[in-house]
């Protein structure tokens, strides 16, 4: 991850935005107190997005807990056979 200020950016912004591209870098623009930008490459951005939506899905949800279930119960099992 990067930081840098908007001066610098400014300065540098096509140097800043290979890094970012190239070297699958985040680079955080800081604009004052508790204020900032974000910039990512278009690959990172999509492949967050695909992961919110697989977390938020339903579906995948009740696989998570009947997976979770299932290991819960068998390391349960196990111990009473231990």
């Amino acid at each position: 991850m990067l930081t840098t200020t908007i001066s610098d950016f400014r300065k540098d912004i096509k140097k800043y935005l290979n890094v970012v591209t190239t070297n699958f870098e985040t680079l955080i623009i800081n604009r004052g107190k508790d204020a900032g930008v974000v910039i990512m490459s278009l690959d990172e951005y999509n492949s967050l997005c695909a992961t919110h939506h697989e977390l938020s899905s339903k579906i995948n949800e009740q696989r998570l807990d009947d997976a979770i279930r299932k290991l819960v119960d068998k390391q349960g099992f196990e111990k009473e056979l231990l």
